[in-house]
């Protein structure tokens, strides 16, 4: 069995590379954390973490991101034993590391992402699962591994944050089954909760609420999206923190929108897009650009500046006969 795999590849493998994917957020930053941990003490042995951009500020309390390094400060002429993708849904989501993975003795890619193609030697993606902390989760219950402390928190803000604090329709009975057990376990989730939704700047509070309040509306406000311009990030002191995480949530959640999506400018021919949606397949949509990820909740990156971006989604969408 593929589990089976993943436990003597652990067991056979000296030096282990764990991979979070680019633009990290709660689930790929809390499953790669939580699986240091899991290795660390089941198998007694320590785990480099990869990180192919920074941590946004809200995730630094997770336990062991310390640990984490740059890409950048990682030797990429190193061959590991074992080399572990998480949340990757796709091979380029992370970045130089993808030079490791490839030279690596094995790889294992554990995601939950349905266009996820399984592009490792072990693939273990279950796209009914709401994170990829639950596949974590599961995997450490097949396996019967110990869950410490750590690892509980880190699964549980895997889950939390990727089903929108349990808001989205991926919220189903297995991932509230799992999170009873790591509350069991000493997670403590409005401490969680707090640090995940309650810490945000002030910069980045008004900023989303100049995004928002820019925002078009069209098919009879079916549709709803945003631009962000770097000259809007540098205006609103902009750190390097995800300032656009749950932008795009805040579009979907006027009553007539039924897709939101949020147009944000890398540069003058390059642009990326992150949709939501109420119950329309906006991973079709983002497939056409390259991009992918779940049926409500998809991404990819546009080569054309924002306005011409905007203009090839909203065909697209249409062309899909989803609005």
């Amino acid at each position: 069995m593929t589990i089976e795999q993943l436990d003597s590849s652990i067991k056979n493998s000296k030096n282990i590379l764990l991979v979070s994917h680019i633009n990290p957020d709660g689930d790929t930053l809390g499953a790669m954390c939580g699986m240091y941990s899991l290795i660390y003490k089941n198998y007694k042995k320590k785990c480099d973490m990869a990180l192919a951009s920074k941590v946004p500020s809200v995730y630094e309390f997770l336990p062991n991101i310390s640990e984490a390094k740059n890409i950048s400060q990682i030797d990429l002429s190193r061959e590991y034993d074992l080399v572990i993708n998480l949340d990757v849904a796709s091979i380029d989501r992370c970045s130089d590391a993808k030079t490791l993975f490839e030279k690596a003795k094995n790889t294992v890619n554990i995601d939950h992402h349905e266009t996820n193609p399984q592009y490792a030697k072990i693939n273990i993606v279950e796209s009914y699962a709401s994170a990829t902390g639950e596949v974590i989760f599961g995997i450490a219950q097949m396996l019967n591994w110990d869950i410490p402390k750590d690892a509980a928190e880190c699964l549980y803000v895997a889950i939390m944050t990727d089903t929108g604090c349990f808001r989205f329709s991926n919220t189903t009975s297995r991932a509230m089954k799992f999170c009873s057990k790591l509350l069991e376990l000493g997670v403590n989730s409005s401490d969680l909760s707090q640090k995940c939704y309650e810490s945000n700047s002030k910069d980045m509070v008004l900023f989303q609420s100049y995004c928002v309040n820019k925002a078009k509306f069209i098919e009879n406000d079916k549709i709803a999206y945003t631009f962000v311009y770097k000259k809007d990030l540098e205006r609103f002191n902009y750190n390097g923190d995800d300032f656009t995480e749950g932008l795009t949530e805040k579009l979907r959640a006027i009553k007539s929108t039924e897709i939101a999506f949020v147009v944000k400018e890398l540069n003058s021919t390059t642009s990326k897009i992150s949709m939501r949606s109420r119950s329309k397949d906006i991973a079709k949509v983002c497939s056409a650009f390259g991009g992918g990820g779940h049926k409500l909740a998809a991404g990819a990156v546009v080569k054309a500046n924002a306005q011409d971006c905007a203009k090839l989604v909203i065909e697209e969408i249409k062309k899909q006969g989803l609005c």
